[in-house]
């Protein structure tokens, strides 16, 4: 596993220095920035529809065009600040972002609106891989996690509060006021950008593989698409098709966009396939529980804000508490806060009454926010700070492409009057948290541990969801009951290889008397002849 290589100029234990403070601080604005123009929108656009007089079908792209264009663009994005430096594309996403802020607060129709949005999604797209490299390589060793921490912490902040900020400035005031907010921060980010330290891959070449950065474009649109929409099959076949061109340009080019290496990684892997994990489901419980407290509870919109404050603190705690996880811990923590989460979001079903509701609410918003930003910071203590950048990008893109699938395993918008459940989604937690024990344990990549998990908990699903406790209780009486016939396994294989050492060394050391001897004699015939 590549090890993260060490600053020769800074301290070990020393604190953030300057240039590193000045990166945090642009970075934790400009994810601020980005989640909260992401679900912002998400309670106002029957607000928008009616003042710009648009269609029911083409509202949606006003926040289907921003994220479509954000997570899409995240892996040539984050390549992007590998080869021609992160703080300059950090800068260019910020200013590019407050710029299409403005042109979407001043829109007057709404396919200029839906057009600003997807630019801003673009902005948006170079923010958080270029950050989040750049942080990692500004930050002393051993800070970087903390520091990324942090900013994903406020970034947290505002996914929660966005929906409900953004709701209750279109009400009282205007839906332009969103854009708005988000103007001046970008703008403090950029300044607080300019003076961070630049960084760059220096391995890397000068020109980006445009045939890879088409094709990871066009998969990760495809896969979007798909995943929230499942009928509709060209997207599939779209996506792979983009996939096979993708493989093809990456094996056959001298400088990737994305190193197929890094999919052999097996901790990046297991940590980027449980934060999409971990990410749908936050996107699910964002969903379900507001719902409920104003559909069911009859709750305004403000109220249910209110409320709201509790999980969405500690959603915000999450980050900083994922980056005090050291790399070598990172899977195993993984495994037991979204085993947590499970067992939090089954509860949200079966709570009886608001206040048990927002318990089990705010219990799950932690479990998942530790668990979305182990997914980040983990992974990028697993691979060289050189190619952060694009780590940081592919990872951010499988994220964002695969929100949607929480919001579908939820059940919204199949029939009217039927009630969104978290039953589903807590079931593919624990099947994760499951298959990255299993994984683990047997040593296996975590795409062959899933299989040996979701043939029996997917199938029995909602019974052993309701029983989490007891699941769990199982699982790790068969971790307990495989780790000893593992350690007999290794003891066997290992006395296996010792006797055919021991065997190889005999054979060896007859080969050698066998040479000595023949030597001998032929030294011996040789005085024998000389004397004659």
């Amino acid at each position: 596993m590549p090890k993260p290589e060490p600053h020769t100029h800074l301290d070990p234990q020393a604190h953030l220095v300057p240039r590193a403070r000045w990166a945090l601080a642009a970075v934790a604005t400009g994810a601020f920035c980005v989640q909260l123009d992401s679900f912002a929108l998400n309670l106002a656009l029957p607000v928008v529809r009616d003042a710009l007089h648009g269609s029911a079908t083409a509202t949606p792209w006003v926040v289907s065009g921003y994220l479509l264009a954000a997570g899409s663009l995240m892996p040539v994005a984050g390549r992007l600040g590998d080869l021609y430096g992160r703080r300059r594309m950090l800068t260019a996403g910020l200013a590019l972002f407050g710029v299409t802020a403005v042109l979407c607060a001043l829109a007057p129709s709404l396919p200029l609106l839906v057009t600003a949005r997807v630019l801003q999604g673009a902005g948006g797209a170079l923010i958080m891989p270029a950050g989040l490299a750049l942080l990692t390589n500004a930050a002393p060793p051993g800070r970087g996690r903390r520091a990324m921490g942090r900013a994903l912490g406020l970034a947290g902040l505002a996914t929660v509060c966005g929906p409900f900020l953004g709701g209750v400035l279109a009400r009282s005031v205007s839906w332009r006021a969103v854009f708005w907010l988000t103007v001046p921060l970008a703008l403090a980010a950029a300044l607080c950008a300019r003076r961070a330290a630049e960084s760059r891959d220096p391995d890397a070449g000068q020109s980006l593989d445009s045939v890879g950065a088409i094709a990871a474009t066009g998969l990760a649109a495809c896969l979007a698409r798909w995943l929230e929409h499942a009928a509709d099959w060209g997207w599939a076949v779209g996506a792979v098709l983009f996939g096979a061109l993708f493989v093809r340009a990456e094996r056959r080019s001298a400088a990737p966009l994305v190193d197929l290496a890094l999919f052999r990684n097996h901790p990046y892997v297991a940590l980027t396939v449980a934060g999409a994990v971990a990410n749908s489901a936050t996107v699910a419980l964002l969903y379900v529980v507001p719902w409920t407290l104003q559909q069911a509870e009859g709750w305004s919109v403000l109220e249910a804000g209110v409320v709201f404050v509790a999980p969405a603190g500690a959603l915000a705690v999450g980050g900083p508490l994922a980056g005090r996880v050291r790399p070598g811990a990172a899977v195993p923590v993984m495994a037991l806060f979204l085993a947590a989460a499970a067992a939090a979001l089954a509860a949200t079903t079966r709570g009886t009454g608001t206040p048990a509701l927002l318990m089990a609410a705010t219990a799950a918003a932690a479990a998942l926010g530790v668990a979305g930003g182990l997914a980040l910071t983990g992974t990028q203590a697993v691979v060289r700070r050189e190619r952060a950048g694009e780590a940081s990008g592919v990872t951010k893109a499988v994220m964002t492409a695969t929100a949607g699938v929480g919001l579908a395993l939820t059940g919204a918008g199949t029939g009217v009057g039927t009630r969104p459940s978290l039953v589903l989604p807590a079931a593919v937690c624990l099947a994760t948290a499951a298959a990255l024990v299993i994984a683990r344990v047997l040593g296996l990549p975590l795409v062959r541990g899933l299989p040996l998990v979701c043939g029996l908990p997917l199938i029995r699903g909602l019974a052993l969801v309701r029983r989490p406790a007891l699941v769990l209780g199982r699982a790790l009486l068969l971790v307990r009951a495989l780790l000893p016939v593992r350690r007999r396994a290794d003891r066997r294989r290992a006395s296996q290889r010792q006797a055919s050492q021991r065997r190889s060394d005999r054979r060896g050391e007859c080969r050698r008397q066998t040479d000595r001897s023949a030597a001998g004699q032929h030294h011996t015939d040789r005085r024998r002849t000389d004397r004659r």
